[in-house]
């Protein structure tokens, strides 16, 4: 049997994959890589191809016309606002913009599996290839799921795979259960009236309101009981009146990031964050706008889907990592546990391989082919 990282990726692959890095979209804005991304689906045969889910979205179906599950596999289609600092040939030629969490990476590997269906298509059942827009605001896979058309491709299954530096290269780490934080921002702005520096008791100044709100919202947690490392509250920005000395304040905007590991906890926590707000606010004799951002599900793994996955990686041999808690980032995928069986694992980028987000991260071209392998095992498994 060819070992799990001797499976690499035909040249046309590799090549995909470079041309989608040179050329990131932002979420909501992937036209031009759904465009794409349709074209090369074109190349491999599917029963149907269905544009514009969502926003962006594309998904490629297979179906053997025969009784069986709808399998769905999903991709990312979005980049980031981060300027690539990588030196390669396949750079991003888009100014601010970078595949820089893999994305490009992830699509090429459905676009692989493509290529296997094409040549061997499923038995029993279909398989849906879907390439999702915008993952990295939260917003992509609700978009996708309230379009009607997604009735008509509605999963029984669906899995999902991201890369994850920090874990030896082609490792496969999988756990039934929580796997992803349910993750939400908070955007407080608080007004007050500004007044002269020299005469503060003539405004109203939300400063001692603001350092409160700084102190207290990282440690509602622990105020609220709740267990270790189930739940986080993180001071991401913050910013009181103006860069002048001769003005007391009256505005000021704190920014909090809200984690927990399932839903009914993060309504919660959120919760709690906005009624703390709102209680020194009106303590303080401020008005307050509280706005959320970025609204990401819990992801929780199907014990049914794990086991598809673990069979997966057993069989083709994969180095397998422990996932002994779940991860404290967020995937919009969780959002398709409401409506299928869902399991999503992480495949390793290399222990010193740049993190996610960072400037000079670049997606191993060698995760191509054990990624294909992995999701046309399970294709196998559940639609033969």
């Amino acid at each position: 049997m060819v070992s799990f990282l001797a499976r690499t990726a035909t040249p046309e692959l590799v090549n995909l994959r470079h041309d989608l890095h040179r050329r990131p979209e932002l979420s909501d804005e992937e036209g031009e890589t759904a465009k794409r991304i349709a074209t090369e689906l074109e190349k491999h045969g599917p029963d149907e191809i269905i544009q514009g889910l969502g926003t962006h979205g594309v998904a490629a179906v297979y179906d053997s016309g025969t009784e069986g599950p709808t399998v769905l596999f999903r991709c990312e289609l979005d980049g980031l606002p981060i300027t690539e600092t990588s030196t390669f040939g396949w750079r991003s030629e888009v100014d601010g913009k970078g595949h820089l969490c893999g994305h490009d990476g992830h699509m090429t590997i459905i676009c692989g599996l493509a290529a296997e269906l094409a040549a061997k298509r499923p038995g029993r059942g279909r398989v849906v290839l879907l390439f999702q827009p915008a993952e990295e605001t939260g917003t992509g896979a609700a978009g996708v799921i309230a379009d009607p058309r997604f009735e008509r491709i509605r999963p029984d299954f669906a899995f999902a795979l991201h890369n994850l530096p920090g874990l030896p290269l082609g490792s496969v780490g999988v756990r039934p259960g929580p796997f992803t934080f349910a993750s939400e921002g908070l955007a407080i702005r608080l007004t007050g009236r500004t007044s002269h520096a020299a005469q503060p008791e003539a405004g109203v100044s939300p400063a001692a309101v603001t350092v409160r709100l700084m102190e207290a919202l990282p440690e509602l947690p622990e105020t609220l009981g709740h267990q270790p490392g189930h739940s986080l509250v993180t001071l991401s920005h913050t910013r009181l009146g103006e860069a002048a000395f001769g003005i007391s304040p009256g505005e000021a905007h704190v920014w909090v990031t809200i984690r927990a590991i399932d839903d009914k906890l993060q309504a919660q926590l959120i919760g709690e964050a906005e009624n703390l707000a709102r209680r020194l606010a009106e303590a303080g004799g401020l008005g307050i706008d509280l706005e959320r951002h970025e609204n990401f599900a819990a992801g929780h793994n199907d014990q049914d889907a794990v086991a598809h996955i673990e069979t997966a990686a057993e069989a083709l041999g994969a180095p397998r990592v422990e996932v002994g808690d779940p991860f404290r980032w967020s995937e919009d995928f969780g959002r398709f546990g409401s409506v299928a069986k869902t399991a999503l694992f992480v495949l390793g980028s290399g222990e010193d391989h740049p993190r996610l987000h960072n400037p000079d991260f670049d997606f191993p071209d060698e995760l191509i082919g054990p990624g294909v392998a992995m999701f046309e095992h399970i294709v196998r498994d559940l639609c033969g």
